[in-house]
C-alpha cells in the first residue's frame, strides 16, 4: 500500500509543475482533503518544501547518475525521484524506507515500466551523503556555478544577489536563509485587533507583528475574522513607511496601486481609518481583487477597484499617499515560495522592469505636490529596485528620494523587501 503522506507530496509537486500553483496554497488544501494532520502533516510539509528548495541540488545528483541525463526522465518520474533524493540526502529517513516508498509511488502513479529504473537510480543516490555528492559535483566548477549547486539557486539569482548585496555583503548567509523554513508572522490590524491579542512573540521591527512558534494561523480567531492576518514583517514595514511619512497639507485619500493579494492594503486601510482617511485598493486581476476584498472586508473606508494601474480613471494629483507594490520577480520571498526560483528567469526582467517604471511614473502623476509615494518590490534585484527609481526620477526635477531601504532575511529576519520613499515637490 502506497503511503498517503508521500502520495500527497507527489501530487503537490505535480500540481506545481503542471498548473503553476503555489505550494503554500495547494499543500494545506490537499492535507485537509486527505485528513492528514499532526506529525504526518509536518512530514509532508518538510518533504514538499525541502524537495522544492533543494531541487537544483537534487537535479544535479540525479543527472549525474542517470545514464542518459536528467532530460531523459519523464516529469512524473523525475518528481518522484526528487522526493526520494530529499529523503535520502536531506531528511532522517532510513535509506530502505526512502527507496521503497518512492518506488511504490512510481508504481502506483506512473506504472510498472519505470519501477526498476527508479529503484536502481535511488540506490545509486543513497551511496553517498549530501556532502559527498556536493564535493563531487562542484569539483572544477567556477565559483557561482558551485554555489548554485550547493545552495540550489540558479546561477542568475546567485549573481543578482551578489550584485544587490555589494562587496561587503554576506552571500552565503543570504542563500542559507533562503533555504531555511520561515516562521509565520502575524499582523494585528490597528483598530481591529491588538498585538497582545495574538499568540507568539513580538516582531523585531513592526509594532503590529507577532511571530508564531508553530501551529495553524487559520485557527486563530482574529485571523479567521479578518481583524488580523498573516503578513511578513518586511511587507508590514512597507505599509508603515508610507503611513508614517510626513505630508504637507491634507491627508485624506490614499491609493494602493497594485493591491493584490491585499495584505498591505488591509494594514494601510486600518491605519487610514484611524486618521479619517480613505484608501483606494486597486488590483487589475479579478481573482486577486477578490482576495483584496476578503482582506479588507471589515474596513468601510476601503474601496476596491479593478483597473490597470498605468491607465486608471483617477485625476492627476488626486491622492495624498500612493503605494506602488510593483509586480516583480519575487526573488525576495524565495524562502516562502521556493518554487519561484525555478519559474523565474533573467529574461522576465525585460517585461517586468518597463512595467515597474510605468507604474511608478503613474504613481508620481497621481500624488499631489507635497504628497508621498512608496515604491516597493519583494525583490532585491538592482534592476527592479534602484534601477527603476533612478530611471523614473532621472528626467524629473519635482521628485526627491527621501529614503531607500533594503531588508534581508539573513539580517532582518524578513523577506528581502525593497522600499523607496519619494516626495513630489
Amino acid at each position: 500500500m502506497t503511503d498517503p503522506v508521500r502520495l500527497v507530496a507527489f501530487h503537490v509537486l505535480r500540481a506545481v509543475a503542471e498548473r503553476d500553483v503555489y505550494v503554500n496554497l495547494v499543500l494545506p488544501a490537499m492535507l485537509t482533503e486527505h485528513q492528514i494532520t499532526g506529525r504526518d502533516a509536518a512530514f509532508a510539509t518538510e518533504l514538499v518544501h525541502g524537495t522544492i528548495r533543494r531541487q537544483g541540488t537534487y537535479d544535479a545528483v540525479i543527472d549525474s547518475v542517470a545514464s542518459k541525463g536528467l532530460g531523459s526522465i519523464d516529469p512524473p518520474v523525475l518528481d518522484a525521484l526528487r522526493l526520494g533524493a530529499h529523503q535520502l540526502l536531506g531528511m532522517r529517513v532510513p535509506a530502505h524506507a526512502a527507496v521503497s516508498t518512492t518506488v511504490d509511488v512510481v508504481r502506483r502513479e506512473v506504472g510498472h515500466k519505470p519501477v526498476h529504473f527508479a529503484n536502481a537510480l535511488l540506490r545509486s543516490i543513497g551511496q553517498h551523503d549530501l556532502d559527498g555528492w556536493l564535493s563531487t559535483l562542484t569539483r572544477g566548477l567556477d565559483e557561482d556555478e558551485a554555489i548554485s549547486i550547493r545552495t540550489s539557486h540558479p546561477v542568475w539569482i546567485v549573481e543578482a544577489f551578489r550584485d544587490a548585496l555589494g562587496p561587503d555583503g554576506d552571500l552565503p548567509a543570504l542563500l542559507a536563509a533562503d533555504n531555511a523554513p520561515p516562521r509565520v508572522t502575524l499582523v494585528a490590524r490597528p483598530g481591529l485587533s491588538e498585538p497582545d491579542e495574538l499568540p507568539g512573540e513580538p516582531g523585531r521591527h513592526s509594532p503590529y507583528a507577532r511571530i508564531l512558534g508553530g501551529g495553524d494561523p487559520g485557527e486563530i480567531q482574529a485571523v479567521r475574522e479578518g481583524r488580523a492576518g498573516v503578513q511578513d514583517e518586511g511587507s508590514q514595514l512597507v505599509a508603515i513607511t508610507l503611513a508614517e511619512a510626513a505630508v504637507v497639507g491634507r491627508d485624506e485619500r490614499w491609493l494602493d496601486l497594485c493591491a493584490g493579494p491585499g495584505g498591505k492594503a488591509a494594514l494601510l486601510g486600518a491605519l487610514a481609518a484611524q486618521r479619517g482617511a480613505s484608501l483606494v485598493a486597486n488590483e487589475l486581476q479579478s481573482h486577486r481583487a477578490d482576495l483584496v476584498r476578503q482582506a479588507v472586508r471589515l474596513l468601510a473606508n476601503v474601496e476596491v477597484t479593478e483597473d490597470d494601474g498605468r491607465e486608471g480613471p483617477w485625476p492627476e494629483g488626486s491622492f495624498d499617499r500612493v503605494l506602488v507594490d510593483a509586480p516583480c520577480t519575487g526573488l525576495g520571498a524565495l524562502r516562502r515560495r521556493p518554487e519561484a526560483r525555478w519559474r523565474r528567469s533573467a529574461e522576465d526582467l525585460e517585461t517586468l522592469v518597463p512595467l515597474q517604471e510605468a507604474l511608478l511614473s503613474r504613481a508620481l502623476e497621481l500624488v499631489r505636490p507635497g504628497g508621498v509615494v512608496v515604491y516597493a518590490t519583494c525583490s532585491p534585484h538592482v534592476r527592479e529596485t534602484r534601477g527603476v527609481v533612478d530611471a523614473v526620477i532621472g528626467g524629473r526635477d519635482d521628485v526627491d528620494v527621501e529614503t531607500t531601504h533594503q531588508w534581508w532575511p539573513h539580517i532582518d529576519g524578513t523577506d528581502a523587501m525593497f522600499c523607496a520613499l519619494l516626495r513630489r515637490g
